[in-house]
Formats: C-alpha cells, sequence, structure tokens
C-alpha cells in the first residue's frame, strides 16, 4: 500500500496563502489517483479537490473553485495543494488520500473511494 505524508500546514490570516505537499511512498505514484480532503472539528471529512493519474483532470469543490489549485509530479512522487485568499472557514486538517485504479481518466470525490490516507496537517486561518 502506498504510504502518504503531509506537509505545509500552519497559521495563516485570512487572505494568506499556503502550500501542501503530499509525499507518497511505497508505491508506484502515478498509478495512484489522488484528492485533498479536510476536516473540521466536530465534522465529517470533507471533499477538497482531485486530480487523475496524469494530472490531466482535475476537480474541486465549490468552496474552494478558483482559490485552490491542486498538482502533481509523478517524478517527484509529490501531490501539492496551492490554497490562496484563505479565509477562517478554511480551518480544518487537511488529508491526502491515494486511490490505486487502472482507469487514466477518472478522479474521485467521496472518501470510501480511497485506499490509503495521509495522517494529515493543521491549517488555521485567523481572521
Amino acid at each position: 500500500q502506498v504510504q502518504l505524508v503531509e506537509s505545509g500546514g500552519g497559521l495563516v490570516q485570512a487572505g494568506g496563502s499556503l502550500r501542501l505537499s503530499c509525499a507518497a511512498s511505497g508505491r508506484t505514484f502515478s498509478n495512484y489517483a489522488m484528492g485533498w480532503f479536510r476536516q473540521a472539528p466536530g465534522k465529517e471529512r470533507d471533499f477538497v479537490a482531485a486530480i487523475t493519474r496524469n494530472g490531466d483532470s482535475i476537480y474541486y469543490s465549490d468552496s474552494v473553485k478558483g482559490r485552490f489549485t491542486i498538482s502533481r509530479d509523478n517524478a517527484k512522487n509529490t501531490l501539492y495543494l496551492q490554497m490562496n485568499s484563505l479565509k477562517p472557514e478554511d480551518t480544518a486538517v487537511y488529508y491526502c488520500a491515494a486511490k490505486s485504479t487502472i482507469r487514466r481518466s477518472l478522479y474521485y470525490i467521496t472518501v470510501s473511494d480511497y485506499d490509503a490516507w495521509g495522517l494529515g496537517t493543521q491549517v488555521t486561518v485567523s481572521s
């Protein structure tokens, strides 16, 4: 199973930016569709963004569309989430997730789709 480790979280003021990274190891990264999810205290884990195996198709939740950008570098086995114009409601633990698939053109947007998860990185946006 692929192992995932997130980094890049922290405390930022509203309107600021952060870039999250997710380093993958243990399996061939390009065989996995990837996603970012987030979970605020007392709430369910919510979809943020997803990307296909080769990065040619991307999907965002409405709440982050236009502010966040998901990308991947298969040569570096790394997934990224660039977060701009951050809002206090973006405060959550952010998780990356991996889905093993033979389908190059599919992305996945539900928690149950994914096979592997990182431990998460905290993002806190102050008002």
